[in-house]
């Protein structure tokens, strides 16, 4: 299975009718009963989420991973990554009720946890949420999981919600607006969210009670934006940013398509025919996809035979690309319902005095990381307590990848150090050197 990229497949399910913003994915009973963490007697803990279509996905905190199909004899085999290739592994549960695993041969056993199911309001939704905490009685960190601009549920897939707390870190996890078992009308308004995610927060303070130590957020992809601006409005003790930018949305189509050119060999001349595409998707963004399109197809008349035009994907244009104005009157503005365009967020960044911690891909596609990494170490060298780890031969949320004959990335794993930099991070210790191959600015000792 190929790993595509979160926002083309929201796409797809909107021009199909299929994206359904106000409920979440039916489980598959027989599969939903194994999802948890298993901890072994010796050998790293593994956790096994929901993989969608009656699949399993099994994670290890050193990134490797593979997805899960039930065979014939009611045992699970495994493919690499995302790649759809058998690994070798197999996996045996027992019937559902069962806390048993074996894991290529390994036994192992579902760790517990003390888990709150909870439901908050903010505004005009009311929001599901869930507290994952480590047993026991003592403080521990919790973070609050801010989602990026997916549509899922979050309370269904995301994996930090187990993998956190079996490193003694709470986690409050919960589905935005208008999306999974939350009410409201979805939004990619930051603001919006910002403000949920600060309801969050609360409520993740409010149910752990006397067990919560440092609180904070956790923001992947879009909620690189959301999780600052929420922290500035109201401050936190840390917050994690994964794969998220230090430009505005229209910033980043721009920085994708410029990354298309360059990475494909094309030079100077090239680059400047493809800005002028650029700017014609940013005219019809703005326009909220009412206006603009002669431009857009003057360009696509004058340029659409020369070789490099097919390699121009950017984040958004290759969708104004591919569909006609009609379609896209209808779909864009629900595409992007809300989303600041132009929102510039070095001003939340420059005023934002609780420490960060942001983790980027060298080869991002989806998220040029590349400006984002020159601004952010402007900001530490100024004194700022963010530090910074870039991981090389990365893509968007830190897969590593192999590249298949016809171009295509597949995703073999997320990089080693990854988890445990942040895990490191949130429980307020000292850096190491190094995880994995990251090269890691720290914010200088006082």
């Amino acid at each position: 299975m190929r790993r595509k990229r979160c926002l083309e497949v929201f796409i797809a399910g909107i021009l199909l009718g299929a994206v359904n913003l106000g409920a979440a994915a039916a489980d598959d009973p027989q599969a939903a009963c194994h999802v948890g963490t298993y901890h072994f007697a010796s050998g790293p803990d593994l956790d096994v989420g929901n993989s969608g279509e009656g699949k399993l996905r099994w994670r290890r905190q050193d990134g490797t991973s593979g997805q899960l199909t039930r065979a014939g004899d009611g045992s699970w085999t495994s493919t690499l990554g995302w790649t759809g290739k058998p690994d070798g592994v197999r996996v045996i549960f027992p019937a559902c009720g069962g806390d048993g695993i074996s894991f290529d041969g390994m036994q192992g056993t579902r760790v517990a946890f003390d888990v709150t199911e909870t439901k908050f309001s903010v505004e005009d939704a009311r929001l599901a949420g869930r507290l994952v905490m480590p047993k026991g009685t003592g403080r521990v960190p919790v973070v609050v999981l801010v989602h990026g601009s997916e549509n899922d549920s979050a309370l269904d897939s995301y994996p930090l919600q187990r993998q956190f707390p079996s490193a003694g870190i709470g986690a409050f996890v919960y589905d935005k607006r208008g999306t999974g078992a939350s009410t409201g009308q979805y939004t990619q308004d930051y603001l919006t969210l910002a403000n949920d995610a600060i309801a969050a927060m609360r409520e993740a303070k409010r149910l752990a009670g006397r067990r919560a130590g440092r609180v904070g957020y956790h923001g992947g992809s879009q909620g690189g934006w959301v999780a600052p601006l929420a922290a500035r409005i109201e401050p936190v003790d840390f917050v994690v940013v994964a794969f998220g930018l230090a430009i505005s949305p229209l910033q980043e189509d721009r920085s994708a398509i410029a990354l298309d050119v360059t990475r494909h060999g094309y030079g100077a001349d090239v680059m400047v025919k493809a800005m002028q595409i650029a700017d014609a998707a940013a005219a019809i963004l703005t326009s909220n996809f009412q206006d603009g399109y002669d431009q857009l197809d003057a360009l696509r008349k004058r340029y659409g035979t020369e070789p490099w035009f097919h390699d121009i994907h950017g984040d958004v244009t290759w969708f104004l690309l591919e569909k006609s104005p009609e379609e896209l009157r209808v779909a864009g503005p629900k595409l992007f319902a809300g989303v600041p365009l132009h929102y510039d967020p070095m001003p939340v960044l420059h005023n934002l005095t609780v420490p960060q911690l942001w983790i980027l891909g060298e080869d991002d596609v989806d998220a040029p990381s590349a400006e984002t990494a020159r601004r952010l170490r402007v900001l530490n060298t100024a004194g700022h307590r963010i530090s910074v780890a870039v991981f090389p031969r990365a893509a968007h949320g830190i897969y590593e990848y192999e590249t298949a004959a016809n171009g295509e990335r597949l995703s073999t794993r997320q990089s080693d150090g990854y988890f445990n930099l942040m895990r490191d991070f949130i429980l307020g210790r000292a850096l190491e050197p190094h995880y994995g191959t990251a090269t890691l600015t720290r914010v200088a000792a006082p």
